[in-house]
């Protein structure tokens, strides 16, 4: 499926799921159709995921389509290209999450982050977590940054926290306008 393809559809997807939420059915079973569900698995995506966007989206007024149509680009890449299109098997545990309060060079929120990011990317997010949700959000607002430009940060750095770290603290730093953090 080419990439406008792929996205009308997600688009069309996600329309049902806010159609839903707004009759009631709030829940991924409830929200979307078996064929959406096929749909959403062969872009690398759960039901439970958009659901999550959905919900947010239409209780909080965040995030907006746009940018999780980028999220799901970026995991949609990675779930072809380097998993070839195959899920995999292991769903973390929230046991392995770092705390929210844990902090890295003063950060707090960022190693959860950067684990969370990194579940987001291989498929292993549990059904409990939300890559994208309210914290994350405030994070991201608060250091400069936007979810999409962090997953591909996160994408892109591999298994180098430092180069995340310092990414983050530089982002932080352009917007309260300085050189440094």
């Amino acid at each position: 499926m080419n990439d406008s393809g792929w996205q009308a559809q997600f688009r069309a997807v996600y329309d049902r799921g806010v159609v839903a939420w707004s009759a009631g059915r709030r829940s991924p079973a409830t929200m979307f159709t078996s064929d959406d569900a096929r749909f959403l698995a062969g872009i690398g995506c759960t039901a439970q995921e958009l659901f999550d966007f959905v919900d947010d989206a239409q209780e909080y007024g965040e995030p907006d389509f746009d940018t999780v149509l980028a999220v799901q680009a970026i995991r949609r890449e990675h779930f072809l290209t380097v998993m070839g299109g195959k899920p995999c098997a292991r769903v973390a545990s929230m046991a392995d999450l770092p705390a929210k309060t844990a902090a890295v060079d003063g950060i707090t929120w960022l190693p959860r982050l950067i684990m969370k990011a990194r579940l987001k990317l291989r498929g292993e997010m549990p059904a409990d977590l939300m890559y994208g949700c309210g914290g994350d959000r405030a994070f991201a607002q608060q250091m400069n940054l936007t979810l999409p430009g962090f997953l591909q940060l996160a994408r892109d750095a591999g298994p180098d926290d430092r180069r995340i770290i310092d990414a983050v603290k530089q982002s932080a730093a352009r917007k309260a306008g300085y050189a440094k953090v």
